[in-house]
C-alpha cells in the first residue's frame, strides 16, 4: 500500500480565530485518521483573514471524506478544501 500527500486549506470563521489553536486540533485529527508528518503554514487572503494550509501524507488506501468531514467539525473553522493530492514515491 502506497501513501500521499495532500495538502488542506482550513478556513477560520474570523479575522481574531485563534490558529495555532486550529493546527493543534487539526494535527490531532489528521494523526487520529493515520495522517503523519504535519506541516502547517499561514496564507493571507483578505483583510487580514489568513488560511490555515496544511501539507501532511496520508495512507493511500484510507478514505478522505471522513477526515474531511472531521477537520470541518474543529471549533472556529468555516470551510475545509483539498487543494493538492498527489501519489507519494
Amino acid at each position: 500500500m502506497g501513501h500521499i500527500n495532500l495538502r488542506i486549506k482550513i478556513m477560520p470563521s474570523g479575522v481574531s480565530t485563534n490558529l495555532k489553536k486550529i493546527e493543534e486540533n487539526a494535527r490531532k485529527t489528521i494523526e487520529e485518521h493515520g495522517g503523519k508528518g504535519c506541516i502547517f503554514i499561514q496564507e493571507p487572503i483578505a483583510f487580514g483573514l489568513k488560511a490555515v494550509i496544511v501539507t501532511f501524507i496520508y495512507p493511500e488506501e484510507k478514505e478522505i471524506d471522513p477526515l474531511e468531514a472531521h477537520l470541518a467539525k474543529i471549533k472556529d473553522v468555516n470551510s475545509v478544501q483539498i487543494i493538492d493530492m498527489r501519489r507519494a514515491l
